[in-house]
């Protein structure tokens, strides 16, 4: 009878373990959640001579993403938004260059918007798509452009093995210091098939920056800091994913090693 009882009493400590590991696994894969690594600077704009990582000078910035998770079918869930915080100090200039609306780039397609109207280079991303239970990779280009009113659209095009045409529409704010410019873009959801999961980002890398000239004046639409503070120009993003999930990175970029005043006056010299 005693014996039973602590056989009984054993089975039944067994189980109140098993469900309290069960809890704590619960628990832990509840809390999982996606996380990005991000690295941003100040690079040159093509076809125009000092500008780039140069205190003051016009530049364009590129942003890199890395996107990690296994909570969406082994893999990050779809990204939703994505928050970009720029430095302080940093001027933006959207005067004076062309716009494409959203509704000419998605009836016409990005050839249709005037040529100035092309806010950077193209980029790229890289991503799973999905055919059933199958994934998938797929890279697809992204094209950004000034909107109309002071925002930004990235048209994504994607052909193989899924034919993707999106546009994610972003506006820019005024943040609080550390930062300045804020820009924040809406991401539609891509669906691969139908009844098939979402497409899931793994990396994102962007370029914005243009330039334009009026008659002896080039026009730049960012320009970097005119001072930048010790460890380097702070940046921040906060990517939003499918399920309310977010994830935050900081990043310092470099301090310049040169002022725009001191590289004109070393032309100059030169000549």
């Amino acid at each position: 009878m005693h014996s039973i009882g602590r056989a009984h009493r054993a089975r039944i400590s067994t189980c109140l373990v098993v469900l309290g590991l069960a809890a704590l696994g619960l628990s832990a894969s509840a809390s999982a959640a996606p996380t990005i690594t991000l690295k941003a600077k100040a690079v040159p704009i093509p076809g125009y001579p000092h500008t780039g990582n140069i205190l003051g000078a016009g530049a364009a910035i590129q942003a890199e993403y890395k996107i990690s998770g296994t909570e969406y079918g082994g893999f990050p869930p779809p990204v939703t938004g994505i928050t970009f915080y720029l430095p302080r100090g940093v001027k933006l200039h959207p005067r004076g260059f062309a716009t494409c609306a959203a509704s000419v780039i998605e009836a016409r397609g990005p050839s249709a918007c005037p040529r100035r109207s092309s806010a950077g280079p193209k980029g790229s991303a890289d991503g799973i798509v999905s055919f059933g239970t199958e994934r998938v990779n797929e890279k697809v280009a992204v094209l950004p452009f000034f909107a109309p009113g002071g925002g930004l659209e990235f048209y994504v095009d994607g052909v193989t093995p899924v034919s993707i045409e999106i546009l994610s529409k972003g506006q820019i704010v005024n943040s609080s210091p550390p930062f300045g410019p804020k820009l924040t873009t809406e991401v539609p959801l891509i669906e691969s098939v139908p009844g098939a999961l979402d497409a899931s980002a793994l990396s994102i890398d962007v370029e914005v920056g243009a330039a334009y000239r009026r008659g002896k004046k080039t026009v730049y639409y960012g320009t970097v800091p005119k001072r930048c503070p010790k460890g380097g120009f702070p940046v921040k993003s906060v990517v939003s994913f499918l399920g309310g999930a977010t994830a935050e990175a900081s990043y310092k970029a470099p301090c310049p090693r040169r002022s725009v005043d001191r590289q004109r006056g070393r032309s100059r010299h030169h000549r």
